[in-house]
């Protein structure tokens, strides 16, 4: 399983380019962290400078290699020989669905990809333990902030977010949550919470 994080310059899957993609595959703890710059038809929301730090003429470098090499180079990468290829993400329909629309748009064909939701399965183990999901305002308020909490971390680690470090904190929640224990050495000084444990 592959645990799966990107950066974007906006939430709008059309409009917006992605900069950044993190992956880490849960079973051998192989690693694929690169950058690009968006394409020049792509738009940056003010939004998503606020949430990762970088501004526009830092996504539009025109040094960094283009959106279309980062997205084949992690495709060369996701191919590679592995246990299981699908997925893991915070939710999927966001990190998966804008890659699957930036193929598209590179008319790269091919690309179908399972994905396991790390947001559905802190629901259920917290409905589980507390016979209700974690509800604000009608709609669920299990973020990744709050899958953190659920899972020992006292405070998001987080500064601004990077594609890496999500889709690793994406996999320590995911096997803190099925199977009880810690993954990554990084974060092995944070107890897994008792009602965790197996």
């Amino acid at each position: 399983m592959i645990a799966l994080d990107i950066e974007t310059s906006g939430r709008d899957k059309v409009q917006c380019g992605i900069w950044q993609i993190g992956a880490v595959d849960l079973i051998n703890l192989d690693e694929f962290f690169d950058e690009c710059r968006i394409g020049e038809d792509e738009i940056v929301e003010i939004g998503a400078t606020r949430i990762h730090g970088k501004n526009e003429s830092y996504l539009r470098d025109p040094e960094k290699k283009s959106q279309i090499g980062l997205l084949m180079d992690f495709y060369s990468w996701v191919n590679k020989p592995r246990k299981i290829r699908d997925f893991l993400c915070q939710g999927p329909d966001m990190d998966v669905g804008f890659i699957g629309v930036k193929l598209r748009k590179y008319d790269v064909k091919n690309f179908e990809q399972r994905s396991f939701d790390l947001h559905t399965t802190a629901q259920n183990k917290y409905y589980e333990l507390h016979g209700e999901y974690l509800i604000k305002d009608c709609r669920s308020d299990m973020s990744l902030g709050k899958i953190l909490e659920f899972c020992g971390f006292p405070e998001d680690p987080r500064k601004n977010h990077n594609a890496l470090e999500d889709a690793k904190l994406t996999g320590e929640c995911y096997v803190r949550i099925v199977d009880g224990k810690n993954l990554f050495k990084e974060y092995s000084k944070i107890k897994v919470p008792n009602y965790l444990l197996k």
